[in-house]
């Protein structure tokens, strides 16, 4: 069955299926599908109820596939625009910020691996963790060099 065929809720499943949405994703892109006698609002309660949605499952997903590449502030504002509560994207905050430091050693290790040997240099180093939403406390450390010993 093709996808244009499936009903709002085959739909929804398929898009599940894929990856972890939140109801907000769901929304947004199921709205334009919905038909007479359609009601999108019931159908992704009965997702939810069911289990098919879930928020925390949406933070590990995200948490898991992008960690290692980005910052806290911009994983925040990655879930935020997911449509997540704020409870929820507050917690998956603190949780990121407790491996912060580790996270930007390893970037910064993978793309650079040595100082900076010039002020420019030490300047693209800090803009390339800032542009990946490292704060400048964590980037300023790591490219300095205090951020690599493991005891911080």
């Amino acid at each position: 069955m093709s996808f244009a065929k499936l009903s709002l809720k085959g739909r929804a499943l398929k898009l599940l299926a894929q990856r972890e949405h939140s109801r907000l994703e769901l929304q947004r892109k199921l709205a334009a599908h919905v038909e007479e006698g359609e009601d999108l609002d019931a159908i992704l309660d009965a997702l939810e109820q069911r289990g098919f949605i879930s928020e925390e499952r949406v933070v590990e997903s995200v948490i898991h596939s992008k960690a290692g590449r980005y910052g806290t502030a911009r994983l925040v504002q990655e879930l935020r625009s997911k449509g997540l509560d704020d409870e929820t994207v507050r917690a998956a905050g603190e949780q990121l910020r407790e491996t912060e430091l580790q996270r930007a050693r390893e970037l910064w290790r993978k793309r650079f691996g040595t100082p900076p040997a010039t002020p420019q240099e030490h300047l693209k180093q800090m803009r390339f963790l800032a542009s990946r939403g490292f704060g400048a406390d964590i980037a300023s450390k790591v490219v300095k060099g205090r951020g690599l010993e493991e005891d911080e």
